[in-house]
């Protein structure tokens, strides 16, 4: 109520207001002025309302016409004029009041729109987000995880990290991507990233990273699951000396190893086959002995990948990034290499570091 008080309070003081003067003033003609109550109505007001405005309108200039005698004479035809520029102005009153409700309309429909469109994007990262669970934290280790949704998508996808105990007391270490952007895809995500924790769990001790991804593949085939997705497994196992790095790469992205002596370098290998394309195929595995001070970074092709640049330029971007950043604290070393994705994400992008304390 109080809100159309206020819309009808301009225009109906304005009509009031020119009447009023008009009857004041006497022979001093206000009547063309009345065409502005009517516009005034179309910016506040509804169409009814406009109409009536314009009405009032019309129908006091004409009495003032009479009022003020200026249907005789040579001042005849100038009222004439004012009538019709009276009139003018309210059928351009509530042609302008019918456009102006037909955009707020639209504006209406797009806000909606949008809203609705945020929520669920806001509950595809939830759902996304309860799909990775908590970042992971080692015993012993410091550990970094981050998940970025592609900016042009559901904000839901495929890629996962994942860190867990294993038999014997080696940490098993995951990054993988499924393909797509989608809810399927994460859905096939959360059922090949239970696999292959059930897999681990009963592989080793320690577990071979290679034989869980072979196991993982026959496991998926066996069960029609429709993944095809790559991963890198690596299982990091404490020793006397430090810590023994075991990976095996079903065609994912190399890791990357910062080393306390500062350099940095790719843990390349000859390129395996992705999970879901040939299974029985075999994988092998790679290690390495970690001193306190490296970080281990492992990461999905979102993180490298760019339709300006070439997959070779985006790792060296990557790993000059690293060596800037080796000695920051490990979770501003992550935000630091996604800092420079913001709003050009095509792919979504998962990362996990872990650094041995020294």
């Amino acid at each position: 109520m109080d809100r159309s008080i206020r819309a009808h309070a301009l225009p109906a003081g304005l009509l009031a207001a020119v009447v009023v003067l008009d009857l004041v003033i006497g022979p001093e003609v206000l009547i063309g002025l009345l065409a502005a109550p009517p516009l005034v109505a179309a910016s506040v007001t509804g169409r009814r309302a406009t109409a009536a405005y314009g009405v009032l309108a019309v129908v006091a200039a004409a009495l003032l016409g009479v009022y003020d005698r200026q249907y005789t004479g040579a001042a005849a035809a100038a009222q004439a004029v004012r009538l019709l520029a009276v009139t003018g102005s309210a059928v351009l009153a509530l042609a302008a009041c019918g456009l102006r409700l037909r955009r707020e309309a639209d504006l209406a429909r797009v806000t909606a729109e949008a809203a609705t469109a945020q929520a669920e994007l806001d509950a595809a990262a939830a759902l996304q987000q309860h799909l990775l669970g908590p970042p992971p934290a080692v015993p012993g280790l410091q550990t970094a995880a981050r998940y970025l949704p592609a900016v042009r998508s559901a904000r839901i996808g495929g890629d996962w990290y994942d860190a867990f105990p294993a038999p014997g007391g080696a940490t098993v270490l995951v990054v993988g991507d499924v393909a797509g952007h989608d809810a399927r895809a994460a859905a096939a995500m959360a059922e090949v990233r239970g696999m292959l924790r059930a897999v681990a769990a009963t592989t080793g001790p320690p577990p071979s990273p290679a034989r869980v991804l072979d196991t993982l593949d026959d496991v998926l085939t066996r069960l029609g699951a429709p993944a095809l997705a790559t991963a890198v497994v690596a299982v990091l196992t404490p020793t006397g000396d430090g810590v023994v790095l075991c990976w095996s790469n079903a065609g994912h992205p190399p890791p990357v190893l910062a080393g306390a002596d500062g350099t940095v370098r790719l843990l390349e290998r000859t390129p395996e086959r992705l999970l879901g394309v040939e299974p029985g195929s075999r994988r092998s595995d790679d290690d390495l002995l970690l001193v306190p001070g490296d970080t281990l970074l492992l990461y999905t092709d979102g993180l490298v990948e760019r339709h300006d640049r070439s997959l070779d330029e985006g790792t060296d971007r990557l790993l000059a990034g690293l060596r800037r950043r080796a000695a920051e604290p490990l979770d501003a070393v992550v935000d630091g290499l996604l800092a420079g994705l913001a709003g050009t994400r095509h792919d979504d992008v998962a990362v996990l570091a872990v650094r041995l304390p020294g």
